[in-house]
C-alpha cells in the first residue's frame, strides 16, 4: 500500500479582499488551507510584499537602511516610484510619521497633499498607515478618505477608540480599513464585530494583530496569528476569516541589534548582512503564521522573501537564490582573535587513550630482618654522697638543756 498523506478537512477559508482599483487592484487572501499547506487546499493569491515610504525624511536610520534610497528620502512620491520600478514592490505603504503630535504634528491637509502625490506616482495599491495616535489618526483619515474618494485606499490602523469615525468615513468614500488590536484573538474579533455593526462590509476589512520584532515579541504575535488562523479555518469563525497584514519593518528596524555597528557589537558580524537577515527571517516567520501582506524596508530582504514565497508555492531550488548583495563597504572582523582558545579534546578518545589499571596484586612477603644488637646502655654518672658534719656530743647536750629550760619558762609564763 502506497503512502497516503493525511488531509485535514477545514470548516472555513480566508475571504479574498481586493484593494486598489482598476489596473492597480490586487487581491489578497482566499486560502482554503493553512499557510502553504497546498496538499490540503488552495492558496489562489500568494502573499504580497508592501514596501514602506515615509512622508518625511527619516531621522535616526542606520546607513544600511538609507543606502538604497539616499536620492529620494526627502521626496515620498519619488521614493514610492523607486520601490515599485526598481525593487518590484507589490504595494506601497505610506507611513504618516509627520502627523504624530509628539513629533512634527503635521496637519491633515499636509497629509492629503502627500497622499495625492504618491498616488499619482505609482501603479500599485496604496496603503495609508497612521501615527497610532487615535484622535489624530481619525482627523487625518477622514480628510484623506474624502479627498481620495473611490480610489479604494487601505487605511489603518483602526482601533476601538476611533472605529466609528474612521469606519464611517472609509465606508462612505469607498476605502478598505485595517482593524488593529493589541495581540489578542478576542480583541481582534471584537473590533471586527464593531466595524461590521457599523455597516462596514467584510470584503473591505483586513486584520492587523499587532506585529512584534524578533525575539519574545515575534513569538507572541506568531502564536496569536496561528490561533486566528485556526479559529477562521478549523472552527469556521466568519469574524476572523480575513487576510492579515504585518507592519514588520517598523518593528525590526528599531531593534537594538539592527542599529549596532561593528564597533558596538563585533560578535554579531557584518551589520548590513545582519539586519537584512533579521528582516528576512521575521518576514518568513510571519508568512508561515498566516500573513497575507508584509510591510518591509530593505530591498535585499524583499528579494529574498519574494524568492521564498515563489519556492514554497511553486517549487524550485534555493541554490538559485543569490546571497545578500552588499551596498556598503565590506567589513573585516577577526573572529579568531576574539575567540577563546579551542578545546579540541574529545572525551571518547581521551577515555580510550587512558591506561587500563591492572588488578592490584599483594606484594610478596619480604624476609624478616634480624634485629640489630642493642647498643650498650650508658652508665649513669656516680654522685658522691657528702656526709653531714659531725656535732660534738657535749655541745649537743648543752643545746638540748637550754631548749628545755626555755620551753619550761614559757609554760610558766602562760600559766
Amino acid at each position: 500500500m502506497g503512502f497516503q498523506i493525511v488531509k485535514e478537512k477545514l470548516a472555513g477559508s480566508i475571504k479574498p479582499i481586493t484593494i486598489g482599483k482598476g489596473k492597480k487592484a490586487v487581491t489578497v487572501g482566499g486560502a482554503s488551507c493553512y499557510p502553504f499547506y497546498l496538499f490540503e487546499g488552495n492558496m489562489p493569491n500568494k502573499p504580497k510584499i508592501a514596501m514602506e515610504v515615509w512622508d518625511m525624511e527619516p531621522t535616526g536610520w542606520p546607513e544600511v537602511a538609507k543606502s538604497h534610497f539616499k536620492d529620494v528620502l526627502s521626496d515620498p512620491a519619488a521614493w514610492a516610484k523607486k520601490c515599485v520600478d526598481k525593487f518590484g514592490a507589490d504595494m506601497i505603504v505610506l507611513q504618516l510619521k509627520s502627523t504624530d503630535p509628539n513629533d512634527k504634528n503635521a496637519s491633515a491637509d499636509d497629509a492629503v497633499k502627500t497622499v495625492k502625490k504618491v498616488l499619482k506616482a505609482i501603479n500599485v495599491p496604496l496603503i495609508i498607515w497612521g501615527c497610532a495616535n487615535a484622535p489624530k489618526d481619525e482627523e487625518v483619515f477622514k480628510k484623506i478618505s474624502e479627498a481620495c474618494q473611490g480610489d479604494n485606499l487601505t487605511i489603518g490602523p483602526v482601533e476601538e477608540k476611533n472605529h466609528k469615525g474612521v469606519g464611517a468615513s472609509a465606508m462612505g468614500y469607498g476605502h478598505t480599513v485595517i482593524s488593529s488590536s493589541p495581540i489578542d484573538v478576542n480583541l481582534a474579533k471584537q473590533i471586527n464585530i464593531l466595524l461590521e455593526n457599523l455597516g462596514m462590509p467584510q470584503n473591505r476589512m483586513i486584520i492587523d494583530p499587532t506585529t512584534g520584532g524578533l525575539g519574545y515579541g515575534m513569538e507572541y504575535s506568531y502564536s496569536v496569528m496561528e490561533r486566528l488562523q485556526m479559529a477562521a479555518m478549523a472552527q469556521g469563525d466568519d469574524k476572523l476569516q480575513l487576510p492579515i497584514i504585518n507592519n514588520l519593518a517598523n518593528e525590526i528596524w528599531r531593534c537594538k541589534e539592527a542599529n549596532q555597528t561593528v564597533k558596538d557589537a563585533p560578535l554579531l558580524g557584518d551589520p548590513e548582512r545582519r539586519v537584512v537577515l533579521m528582516e528576512a527571517v521575521g518576514a518568513v516567520s510571519y508568512l508561515l503564521a498566516g500573513s497575507s501582506i508584509l510591510i518591509m524596508r530593505h530591498p535585499e530582504a524583499v528579494r529574498m522573501v519574494r524568492s521564498f514565497i515563489d519556492l514554497i508555492s511553486d517549487g524550485g531550488s534555493a541554490q538559485d537564490v543569490a546571497a545578500v548583495k552588499k551596498e556598503l563597504a565590506d567589513v573585516n572582523i577577526d573572529f579568531a582573535k576574539m575567540a577563546a582558545a579551542p578545546n579540541l579534546t574529545i572525551e571518547e578518545e581521551k577515555a580510550k587513550k587512558a591506561p587500563v589499571k591492572k588488578a592490584e596484586e599483594k606484594p610478596a612477603a619480604k624476609p624478616e630482618k634480624k634485629a640489630a644488637p642493642a647498643a650498650p646502655k650508658a652508665e649513669a654518672p656516680k654522685v658522691e654522697k657528702k656526709e653531714a658534719p659531725k656535732v660534738d656530743a657535749a655541745v649537743q647536750t648543752k643545746a638540748d638543756a637550754e631548749a628545755k629550760a626555755k620551753a619550761e619558762a614559757e609554760t610558766k609564763v602562760k600559766a
